[in-house]
């Protein structure tokens, strides 16, 4: 009896020693991203991307006056997709932003971004970033001057392959 106890446990350990149990997982890492700071995090990830990104916004206002923060913002989309990165932009169509929206699809689809204005009455609110399926930026931030510079904006970024995933199937069903 004692002897096959330590022959299962025998069995057991080399089993375990053969298929090791898989690691766990590191738990997600979330940075807050308050008023101005959005806009650091969101052109730093944006230049370190390496293959993805997928992003929605309700409103894109990439206008021409000097010094438009969302124009620099626009620009670094256009970068990342010369340095081979995959960059999709989806944008809302309606007539509240439409106009402002499409200045800005103009400039980032010569710039060989894919923009996607979906055709859906529901209208697209939502304002997230997905970066190489790691990073997360998700919160109240529009890509406008006053929400990058002036505005109380709060969102939060997640260092969260899985929640990544989940961001990315949602917007791609936009």
């Amino acid at each position: 009896m004692i002897r096959a106890r330590v022959m299962v446990w025998a069995l057991a350990a080399l089993l375990l020693a053969v298929h090791p149990a898989p690691a766990a997982s590191p738990p997600p890492q979330a940075t807050l991203l308050a008023d101005d700071a959005y806009r650091g995090e969101l052109a730093h990830r944006i230049r370190e991307a390496k293959r993805r990104i997928i992003c929605a916004f309700y409103l894109f206002k990439a206008g021409e006056i000097k010094g438009n923060l969302p124009a620099g913002i626009a620009a670094e989309l256009v970068q990342a997709c010369k340095r081979g990165v995959e960059v999709t932009v989806i944008l809302e169509g309606g007539r509240a932003v439409g106009r402002e929206n499409r200045v800005a699809a103009s400039a980032l689809s010569r710039g060989g971004v894919t923009v996607v204005i979906p055709g859906s009455r529901k209208v697209t609110h939502a304002k997230a970033v997905v970066v190489d399926d790691r990073y997360v930026l998700i919160g109240s931030h529009n890509l406008t001057h006053s929400a990058l510079a002036r505005n109380r904006e709060l969102s939060v970024m997640l260092d969260d392959p899985e929640l990544a995933a989940q961001v990315t199937r949602y917007l791609e069903g936009l």
